[in-house]
């Protein structure tokens, strides 16, 4: 059985990414999602495992020790990270997993795993990151022009990224991502399993 792929995917706040990754998963379920571990509590609505892992800051530092995460962070006092074990487990069993981090995460990744795919999200213009800032109606123009700025720190790293996709319609960035993700299964490295499986028949 061939092995899965791992792929790394990022955008700045405005970028629509998780939209995009909602219709993606909708679409394909077989697709798996990498679960963060964190340290904060757990907000109104959030359910344990569906998106995080709220875990103490001790086992969190523990597993810094232990070289036990591809990657980690801290963010308002509070560790964030991707565990290891989970997302090498499910690539050695031949399934696709999605992992979502930010720049400076994704760097991590790759530095561990360089064989990874990384997909950065862009929006189609700086008129429409802007728009669609101002549009969530639940920032003030301070916070905004901050997420604005961070947005344009991101952007001037894209180059570190494999792919960049534009989600300037939501349904043609979920294609435009599952082409990559489709075509890295039709790699020889993928597809060795079967062709020696087919040459041993003859």
């Amino acid at each position: 059985m061939s092995k899965g792929k791992l792929f790394i995917i990022s955008g700045p706040s405005g970028s629509g990414k998780d939209t995009v990754m909602s219709a993606l998963f909708q679409r394909h379920p077989e697709i798996k999602l990498s679960i963060s571990s964190i340290t904060r509590p757990m907000r109104t609505g959030e359910v344990e495992g569906e998106k995080y892992h709220f875990i103490s800051r001790e086992e969190f530092e523990s597993m810094i020790e232990h070289d036990q995460l591809l990657e980690h962070n801290v963010f308002v006092g509070n560790y964030y990270g991707t565990p290891k074990k989970p997302v090498i487990d499910c690539i050695e069993s031949g399934s696709d997993m999605i992992l979502e981090v930010d720049v400076n995460g994704a760097k991590q990744i790759k530095s561990k795993m360089p064989e990874a795919i990384s997909i950065f999200i862009m929006p189609p213009s700086y008129k429409e990151l802007e728009r669609r800032l101002i549009g969530r109606g639940t920032d003030s123009m301070e916070v905004i022009e901050k997420r604005l700025s961070s947005a344009l720190g991101e952007i001037a790293r894209a180059s570190e990224y494999d792919y960049v996709v534009t989600n300037d319609v939501v349904d043609r960035c979920v294609d435009d991502i599952l082409h990559i993700i489709l075509a890295q299964r039709l790699t020889f490295a993928r597809q060795s399993n079967l062709i020696e499986e087919v040459l041993n028949k003859c």
